[in-house]
């Protein structure tokens, strides 16, 4: 029991569920008013507690997390000599990093480390929290040689505290599992490089992931839904279906292959036929600006480290000049100087986002009431510079596009941009199929522009609107972005990931910052709101979401080819070629197998790049005047359809589903 005369008393969750006889076998961790606490961290005598069983969702994070101690000690039992960095949990299980000096780990250790892990958890060996002070923790990993921790351990605040099973031992703040027998069924999963404090100017550790849960049935269902995954990668389907391939000569960023670019393009294409029913007029802005632009929008300061400079021979000459003069000068030793001699002598940036160049061409004449709400749509290619830890597939790349809006509007027509575009936004997602949406409004961050009064209009703003459309909500605390509160739209695809993919942002700042203003019905002058707002967010990373969803598997609308049309013999070529030429004349995406093969193959070789109909032609077919047709996504066989039932059936399907009715 730990407490003062003058404070509260604290004592550990067991100590006080045992006290109060709710302490079984199948309690984890406990909620202290609110808050996931183990069983040995002390909490005040008087909280509230909520026992957290094993079978609890909340109960996941700290198996995971008790998970990755393990693994560590495992690892270090099994190689000796091995040091070990951070492990926390994760969203879908666990990882830790590892600086391992005899070699690299790869999936063939896998299955000797989850032996010795579970050699571990068969022991039952009780974790163990101790409260120590900076010196002695400091002694003990030294002692270890755990350098990485030694480093992290300069890095902390407040209360030190130590983790240990049997004579393993971790710097950790928790929480943790009340022994090493609950960790009943562990699956380590994949081995990958990663940066120590993800910044690549450090060491290069290996991090093994895996992970966790209750029971070995659910990680039974979890390694199904991970092998699916696997199988709809949209990295894994871009190669085998021809869509996207990257070089490395250009690092994180896709190339769209012919299959892949009509996709793309129709993507574009029907966010263009929105715009065209909803008021929007799209533009093209320059791809590369004056820096002074981004110091005037505040990127330049907020966004620094992810913008890419476009430079001249004059410039780089400029900067040459500058430096050397600096080093002369002593200067060269500080990093931020230099950083500022750069920026200032490389006059031109590439723009990561649209709009700042938005808020020039707002500027550029002399406004109106009348003419707001002005939406101005552009899908001007940006460029982000990602660290390549982080890169991704199309999910994290360096030059993409959005679908990307902003709305200069009066604060009287505010509320109704904000529910239009909810309604926009959702008949988006369900044309693509996403049927499970959660909605989350991100408040002001630390580091912002702008007065509070201002940050308070901007969230009150966005609140009153997703309430009036009697969406269900989140609150993100401090996630917003630094010139206004947004609303995030969060997409569970077919496998049931989140994604977050939409949203839309209220920005009081930029139009300050710029000195925008429109002439109002009393001839003064007043400043817009502006909003920035995206449906699909990237195009790109929409793109890897969608192939993954659909598997592949595009809709007739969208897919590349709609119909492939597919020869019983040689002897139909020439009927088969009539076909092509009248679906092509009707507007049908069509491809064709007039080569000698068995039909068995070709119709294989159209399965395998998800046509949605496969249309046969022999004959029959022939005297007929029509096709034999197998529908892809209602897995069957239509039988023959004459030429022109074919066209009306393709025709209606070329529709996105929110159309067809009109």
């Amino acid at each position: 029991m730990v407490g003062n005369v003058s404070g509260p008393v604290y004592r550990t969750p067991r100590e006080i569920l045992l006290a109060q006889g709710k302490l079984t076998p199948t309690v984890v961790a406990v909620r202290a008013n609110g808050e996931i606490r183990d069983l040995h961290t002390p909490v005040p005598e008087d909280a509230t507690l909520v026992p957290i069983l094993i079978t609890d969702p909340d109960a996941l994070g700290v198996i995971r997390h008790s998970t990755a101690h393990v693994l560590a000690d495992a690892v270090q039992r099994l190689y000796p000599g091995t040091r070990i960095t951070f492990g926390p949990a994760i969203e879908n299980g666990f990882y830790y990093d590892f600086d391992r000096r005899d070699g690299q780990f790869t999936e063939a250790d896998f299955e000797k480390i989850e032996a010795k892990i579970q050699e571990i958890a068969a022991a039952d060996l009780p974790f163990r929290r101790e409260a120590v002070t900076r010196e002695v923790a400091h002694k003990l990993l030294s002692d270890l040689g755990e350098h990485y921790k030694v480093e992290h351990l300069e890095r902390l605040q407040g209360e030190i505290s130590l983790y240990r099973h049997g004579d393993w031992v971790d710097l950790c703040e928790g929480p943790h599992v009340p022994s090493t027998g609950f960790l009943r069924a562990v699956k380590l999963t994949s081995v990958a490089g990663a940066y120590w404090r993800g910044d690549e100017r450090n060491p290069m550790l290996q991090r093994i992931y895996g992970t966790a849960f209750p029971s070995r049935k659910e990680l039974a269902a979890h390694l199904l839904a991970l092998e699916e995954a696997r199988k709809r990668d949209h990295r894994k389907l871009g190669k085998e279906l021809e869509l996207i391939g990257f070089h490395p000569w250009a690092p994180a960023s896709p190339f769209f292959l012919p299959r892949g670019a009509q996709i793309y393009r129709r993507l574009i294409d029907y966010v263009r036929a929105l715009y065209d029913r909803t008021g929007y007029q799209e533009v093209v802005t320059p791809q590369i600006f004056d820096h002074e632009l981004f110091v005037k929008s505040g990127h330049a300061g907020a966004y620094r480290e992810n913008m890419f400079k476009a430079a001249t021979v004059e410039d780089i000459e400029r900067v040459t000049a500058a430096l050397q003069k600096a080093s002369v000068a002593g200067v060269a030793a500080d990093p931020a100087a230099m950083g500022k001699i750069i920026d200032d002598h490389l006059r031109f940036d590439v723009k990561p986002m649209n709009c700042p160049g938005h808020c020039l061409m707002f500027a550029m004449t002399r406004r109106s009431y009348r003419e707001l709400p002005m939406r101005l749509a552009d899908f001007g290619r940006l460029h982000r510079f990602e660290r390549s830890g982080v890169t991704q597939g199309l999910t994290r790349v360096r030059t993409f596009c959005q679908d990307d809006a902003h709305i200069f509007c009066t604060l009287d027509q505010m509320q109704s941009e904000i529910i239009a575009f909810l309604d926009l936004v959702y008949t988006v997602y369900q044309d693509f199929g996403f049927s499970d949406v959660r909605v989350v409004i991100a408040t002001r961050p630390d580091t912002r522009m702008g007065d509070d009064s201002v940050w308070d209009k901007a969230e009150s703003a966005l609140q009153v609107a997703v309430e009036r459309k009697g969406l269900r909500f989140e609150i993100a605390e401090g996630e917003g972005a630094f010139y206004g509160p947004k609303i995030e739209l969060h997409l569970k695809d077919a496998l049931g990931r989140p994604w977050q993919l939409g949203t839309i942002q209220v920005d009081f700042n930029m139009p300050e910052s710029f000195d925008l203003g429109y002439i109002a019905e009393d001839n003064s002058m007043h400043r817009p709101v502006m909003l920035h707002r995206a449906a699909l967010g990237s195009v790109e990373r929409f793109f890897g979401v969608l192939v993954e969803h659909v598997g592949g598997a595009f809709p007739t609308w969208l897919s590349p080819e709609q119909v492939a049309v597919l020869t019983v013999s040689e002897k139909v070529n020439d009927y088969a070629n009539e076909v092509v030429a009248l679906l092509r004349r009707n507007g049908v995406r069509v491809i064709s197998d007039l080569s000698a093969d068995k039909l068995g193959a070709k119709i294989r070789n159209a399965r395998n790049l998800r046509v949605p109909y496969l249309a046969v032609v022999g004959q029959k077919e022939e005297e007929q005047r029509g096709v034999s047709v197998r529908s892809r996504d209602e897995g069957k066989e239509l039988g023959f359809l004459t030429l022109e039932e074919m066209i009306a059936r393709i025709g209606n399907e070329s529709i996105p589903p929110s159309l067809r009715s009109s």
